[in-house]
């Protein structure tokens, strides 16, 4: 859930102004000044769903690893196998501290045979970089690109027909997970396959300097496909409907992948990536807590915080909730005991002091197409 604040004294992004322009509702997040709405959550929502929505998304961070040794390097610093990706794909991944606990989620793109480029969450930006340069140890170069990048995501399933108009290529051409160079509305850009909303979609790098001549150029080649501007309510109950974890509420350095569901992605027996071997510990001996979906069986709506009962007794807490805007119930991503952690399970969300029943469910919530 988006907790909103005053956006005053936070930083802009390169699209400040058009968020002004088109009335949008601004709030701190992580220390920007970003869109949290403009027409509103649920038609944003629907607009994605539906059609095509258009984010900026500058606040996240962006890092770069070059030289001869920054797939060695890559290697310490994230759960997956770096070194098997090839040229133009990318990769969703973890950092881990010793102890096993999550330091961030991330995309990892391979530009060129000794170069990655490291999309992170905003508010880890500074801590990652610092990570990153504690761990390389002078093996590689680690530049932190984060001010001269923009971000702007276009995710729908009427997004590649919106791009093919900005770019001299056809988008069928990028897959899943995959990334090129290529000019989008005449400025250079890196287009990724990859979102954070369950659609299908793209998401543009741009220098920051030149974002609202991308920003405009999609709004302009998306009018026929109705593109509306989404802020980051929507992003939000989006990404949970998808079943998608939010650092910060969903895991962070107390959880591990292991509790968090996040096991495929784990690398193991080679003990080479930083907090391995904590893990391999921690699956020999089981997890006391289990990250569940939940679906409310009755009103009301579970949000960040609320207990969640089994069998009368507390058993862990909803981390992100809301009412689904597609599927018109609540929904919600919690801990719980392992024992309680079962799909099927029926338990109790405590909302307002009344016991409201929900049952454990497999995840996505809704069905995702990204």
């Amino acid at each position: 859930m988006i907790m909103a604040h005053r956006a005053n004294e936070a930083k802009p992004t390169p699209l400040a102004a058009a968020h002004r322009a088109l009335g949008a509702r601004m709030i701190e997040f992580a220390g920007w000044s970003m869109p949290v709405r403009y027409a509103g959550i649920l038609a944003e929502h629907r607009a994605v769903r539906r059609g095509v929505g258009l984010f900026d998304l500058s606040h996240m961070g962006e890092i770069e690893l070059s030289g001869p040794r920054a797939g060695e390097v890559c290697r310490e610093l994230f759960v997956t196998d770096t070194n098997r990706l090839a040229v133009g794909r990318a990769q969703y991944s973890l950092m881990c501290a010793a102890d096993g606990g999550i330091l961030d989620d991330v995309i990892v793109y391979r530009l060129e045979e000794h170069r990655y480029f490291v999309c992170v969450n905003a508010a880890k930006t500074a801590a990652d970089f610092a990570w990153m340069t504690e761990t390389n140890r002078g093996r590689a170069a680690v530049a932190d690109r984060s001010d001269e990048t923009a971000l702007v995501a276009l995710q729908g399933p009427r997004s590649a027909q919106v791009l093919s108009a900005l770019i001299a290529a056809d988008p069928a051409d990028i897959g899943r997970y995959r990334a090129a160079r290529i000019d989008v509305a005449g400025v250079p850009a890196l287009v990724a396959r990859t979102g954070y909303t369950g659609e299908d979609g793209f998401e543009l790098f741009v220098p920051a300097q030149r974002a609202e001549q991308v920003w405009e150029g999609c709004r302009e080649a998306g009018r026929a496909a109705d593109v509306q501007p989404v802020g980051l309510g929507a992003r939000d109950t989006l990404r949970l409907e998808a079943g998608y974890l939010l650092y910060g509420n969903d895991m962070d350095a107390r959880t591990t992948p292991l509790e968090a569901g996040l096991h495929r992605l784990l690398r193991s027996g080679d003990g080479s990536f930083i907090g391995c071997a904590a893990l391999d510990g921690q699956r020999g001996r089981g997890v006391h807590k289990r990250l569940v979906g939940l679906t409310m069986d009755g009103p009301g709506i579970p949000r960040r915080g609320y207990a969640i009962r089994h069998a009368g007794a507390v058993v862990g807490e909803v981390t992100s909730g809301t009412q689904s805007p597609m599927l018109g119930v609540g929904i919600a991503l919690g801990y719980v005991r392992s024992a309680s952690a079962a799909v099927g399970t029926r338990i109790d969300v405590t909302i307002r002091a009344r016991h409201v029943p929900a049952t454990v469910v497999e995840r996505p919530f809704y069905p995702t197409r990204g």
